[in-house]
């Protein structure tokens, strides 16, 4: 059997990298809200890249209804809980891995140990795990903490980086005090205001907000991950420019285009409120 070398295993990243940096990357921690369809691609990826410790948070356990777009979801992983496959699966990569995990998901009791010691904050909640969504990001700006989000919306990626001194989630999303149904439209409207992926939903009848049910692929589940293992490199080796709220970008492989947005005040922003309000009627003219 061959014994595992760490110089050896990731030595195709130098040349991007340096040897330096991926020491850095070694020494760096991680932490992983969310395992699903996103979130198992980011542990994965970012393991590739040689980080080396990490903390991940999940409750859930793999169903048939996860196979068209998580990484973990197999025959083999039917009912397991996703913090141990998808431990077991970086592992597997690089056993001399770190990795805390909470099988609680992240809540309001473990949210300090959670972020002990993080570098980064990688967000992949579920689209409406808003109360969690809102506590960690809340934390990340109160301590200085890097949190990057990465939305997989039809075929592309929308990408919006929080950055320590910058727009905070809160200002940028303004959710507090919303309704659950002004929450889904503000998250959603701020996440992407471009709507690339707007134009070649075939279906509508798939779509149900409300029942907190949308179509998804694994296109877009792989291209944040790759998205986010790019901002995590420049964020942690501390090279070029990182983009920050309320500049976000959004690239759909379907519609050949990359737009970055910029919307001054977040959803405060006047284009915004207009954008909210229209989608909320069309929202009620939906469910009525």
């Amino acid at each position: 059997m061959t014994a595992f070398n760490f110089e050896l295993a990731f030595s195709r990243n130098i040349g991007w990298i340096t040897q330096d940096e991926q020491a850095q990357l070694r020494g760096k921690k991680i932490a992983i809200a969310g395992l699903g369809g996103v979130g198992g691609s980011h542990l994965l990826t970012l393991t590739r890249l040689g980080i080396g410790r990490f903390h991940i948070a999940d409750f859930d356990k793999f169903e048939l209804a996860n196979f068209n777009r998580q990484v973990g979801a197999t025959m083999s992983h039917l009912n397991q809980p996703k913090v141990d496959v998808m431990a077991d699966m970086a592992h597997d990569i690089n056993p001399e891995l770190t990795i805390e995990k909470y099988s609680d998901g992240v809540t309001a009791s473990n949210l300090a140990k959670f972020f002990s010691g993080v570098d980064l904050y990688v967000d992949s909640l579920d689209f409406f795990a808003f109360e969690a969504r809102e506590m960690v990001f809340d934390y990340c700006a109160e301590h200085g903490i890097p949190a990057v989000t990465a939305a997989p919306l039809g075929m592309g990626v929308a990408l919006l980086n929080f950055m320590p001194g910058k727009m905070t989630f809160e200002q940028y999303f303004q959710l507090s005090g919303k309704s659950r149904t002004e929450k889904i439209l503000h998250f959603l409207l701020g996440l992407s205001p471009a709507m690339l992926q707007r134009g070649y939903l075939m279906d509508r009848n798939a779509v149900d907000l409300l029942n907190h049910r949308g179509p998804s692929t694994p296109m877009a589940c792989e291209l944040c991950a790759g998205v986010v293992a790019t901002q995590a490199l420049k964020i942690l080796l501390d090279r070029g420019r990182v983009i920050a709220a309320p500049t976000g970008l959004h690239f759909d492989a379907y519609c050949n285009k990359l737009v970055t947005t910029w919307r001054p005040g977040g959803n405060n922003n006047l284009i915004q409120k207009l954008s909210i309000l229209l989608a909320k009627k069309q929202f009620i003219e939906m469910i009525q």
